[in-house]
C-alpha cells in the first residue's frame, strides 16, 4: 500500500507492481508491408507496422460485406433461408466465384458460405445488392463505408463488395483488425462459418471447394478469417487463432507469394502465443493506494480495482512494471464505497499502456463541526507560510 501525496490538480504516484522483473518481449520483425496484431483477451497490441495506412485490401474487404450481412440477419431484414436474384452484374465478376448466372435464386445461407471458403466475388456482389439502398453495389459501398466509420474504422473507403481491383478500395490493418474483433465479439453464432475448410455449391466449380486460409488444420488454434490477393495488394491475410483462454487477431499485406503469406501467418501465431502469456495484477478489494479526503471524518481513502486485474507479460528479458496511481484530489467527502476517483495506468517496455478505474473501497462521511474546523486551521497555517516566504526582498 502506498500512500499518495496530491497536488492542487493532479496526483500522480509510482508504484512497482506485484509483477516484478517482468520480461520484455523480443519484438517481431515481420517481412509484410503492414500488420496489425492483437491480443484480444487483454485488449493488447502486440505488433504495429504501418497499420494505420490505407492499402488496397483485395478479398479481405469481403469482410465488411459478410459484417453488414450478419447485422441484416440479426435484425431481421435478411433470412438465412431468404433466396437472392443474380444480376448481370454480379454474374460478370471474374476471379474467384461461385459461377454464378443470372438464371439463378441462391439461398443466403449459401451465399455466406460462398463468400467465407469459396471467396465469391459474385456471392459478395449478390449479398450487397440485396442490402443496398438502391439495389446497387455501388450504393452498397457507400453503406460499408459510413458503417465502417461508425465502427471506428477511420481508414477504410469502399468502392465495392469484394474487394476487386478499384480506385479508392482501401482499408488499413488496423481497421481490419477492429473488423475481425467485431466480428467475433457480435456474432459468435455465425463465427464457425470461418472455420470451415471445404463448401462446394451444386457441383459448379469444383476447383473452387477448399478455404485460401492456410492455418486451418495447422492444430495452432487458427478459426479465421479471410485471405486475400491482388496484383496491387499482394498476399494478405487476416486470422485469428485460440489457444487456452487466449485469442490473437491479426492482419497482414504485402507479402509477394503465398507460401510466404502461411510461413509469416504462422510465425506471427507462434510469436505471439509463446513469447507472451497472462499475469494477474491486482485481485478486487485488494487496497492499492490511498487518496486523500476532503471535509471527511477520515483524512484518507482507500484505492482498489473493481474487478481483477490481468495483464499481458513478455516472457524473456527482464524489467519492472510500473504504474501510476492518478485523481484529481483531494476527493471531498462524502464518498461511497464503489465510486471511481481514481485511474490505475500501467507501462511495461513498448507494450500500449494499460488502464483500469480504482474504486473507493470504504464510505466516507462528510466530517463533523470537529473535522472541518480541524481543515480550516491546516488551510489557514498553509496560507501564513506560504505568505511568510513570499515577503518583499531586501534592498540594496
Amino acid at each position: 500500500m502506498i500512500r499518495l501525496i496530491p497536488t492542487p490538480f493532479l496526483l500522480a504516484a509510482v508504484l512497482v507492481l506485484a509483477v516484478a522483473q517482468a520480461p520484455l518481449a523480443q519484438s517481431f520483425d515481420t517481412r509484410a508491408e503492414a500488420a496489425y496484431v492483437l491480443d484480444q483477451t487483454t485488449d493488447t497490441v502486440l505488433l504495429e507496422k504501418n497499420a494505420d495506412q490505407p492499402l488496397p485490401p483485395a478479398s479481405m474487404s469481403k469482410l465488411m460485406t459478410l459484417y453488414m450481412a450478419f447485422e441484416a440477419i440479426a435484425d431481421g431484414r435478411l433470412g438465412v433461408d431468404d433466396v437472392l436474384p443474380v444480376s448481370q452484374h454480379c454474374f460478370e465478376y471474374r476471379g474467384s466465384t461461385m459461377f454464378l448466372d443470372p438464371s439463378d435464386r441462391v439461398r443466403v445461407e449459401d451465399l455466406l458460405r460462398g463468400v467465407v471458403v469459396l471467396s465469391g466475388n459474385d456471392a459478395s456482389c449478390v449479398l450487397g445488392e440485396a442490402l443496398s439502398p438502391d439495389g446497387t453495389e455501388a450504393g452498397f459501398a457507400r453503406m460499408m463505408t459510413a458503417r465502417a466509420e461508425n465502427l471506428g474504422m477511420m481508414s477504410s473507403t469502399f468502392i465495392n463488395s469484394n474487394g476487386w481491383p478499384a480506385a479508392g478500395q482501401r482499408m488499413s490493418m488496423h481497421d481490419l483488425g477492429v473488423l475481425a474483433d467485431r466480428l467475433i465479439t457480435d456474432f459468435p453464432t455465425f463465427y464457425p462459418l470461418f472455420a470451415e475448410q471445404r463448401y462446394e455449391f451444386d457441383g459448379r466449380a469444383p476447383q473452387n471447394v477448399r478455404n485460401r486460409n492456410p492455418l486451418l488444420g495447422l492444430e495452432i488454434g487458427a478459426d479465421g478469417l479471410k485471405t486475400g490477393h491482388t496484383q496491387e495488394a499482394g498476399y494478405g491475410l487476416v486470422g485469428s487463432a485460440k489457444q487456452g483462454d487466449r485469442r490473437v487477431i491479426f492482419a497482414i499485406t504485402g507479402l509477394e507469394t503465398a507460401r510466404a503469406r502461411a510461413e509469416e501467418a504462422e510465425k506471427i501465431i507462434n510469436w505471439a502465443f509463446r513469447q507472451f502469456a497472462e499475469r494477474g495484477v491486482a485481485k478486487a478489494g485488494t487496497r492499492l493506494a490511498e487518496a486523500e479526503v476532503w471535509m471527511g471524518e477520515r483524512p484518507f481513502v482507500g484505492l482498489s480495482v473493481k474487478e481483477d486485474l490481468s495483464m499481458l507479460v513478455p516472457l524473456t528479458a527482464s524489467r519492472d512494471i510500473e504504474a501510476e496511481v492518478i485523481y484529481n484530489g483531494p476527493v471531498e467527502a462524502p464518498i461511497t464505497a464503489g465510486d471511481e476517483i481514481a485511474e490505475l495506468v500501467i507501462r511495461l517496455g513498448d507494450l500500449p499502456e494499460t488502464r483500469a478505474p480504482l474504486v473507493a473501497d470504504e464510505d466516507v462521511a462528510r466530517g463533523g463541526f470537529a473535522s472541518r474546523l480541524r481543515v480550516a486551521a491546516e488551510v489557514l497555517v498553509a496560507k501564513f507560510l506560504d505568505n511568510e516566504g513570499t515577503g518583499p526582498e531586501e534592498g540594496a
